[in-house]
């Protein structure tokens, strides 16, 4: 059964991909409370893969699965900012 699974626990990404009609926008935000609902210490990265080839397989136009490739396009290491040490300063 597809539906609540440890990287899905509220069944986001199942729903979002069950809604006919959702937008790109509707899912940017679907996706969004999705990615905060991650386990601490999951990579983000392998989290959208793996939600991607569950749901996104048989529906690669649907819009969910544009804005998944659009996050793993996007995935990058976090770079710390704020504070003093995060301000450039001149070499």
């Amino acid at each position: 059964m597809l539906g609540k699974t440890e990287l899905d626990p509220k069944s986001l990404m199942y729903e979002a991909y069950r809604i006919d009609g959702i937008t790109p926008s509707q899912c940017r935000s679907i996706f969004l409370d999705w990615a905060l609902c991650l386990p601490v210490g999951q990579n983000s990265r392998d989290a959208i893969q793996v939600i991607l080839d569950r749901y996104g397989a048989n529906n690669p136009d649907h819009p969910m699965s544009v804005v998944l490739r659009q996050g793993l396009e996007g995935s990058v290491t976090p770079k710390r900012r704020g504070g003093w040490r995060g301000r450039e300063r001149p070499q």
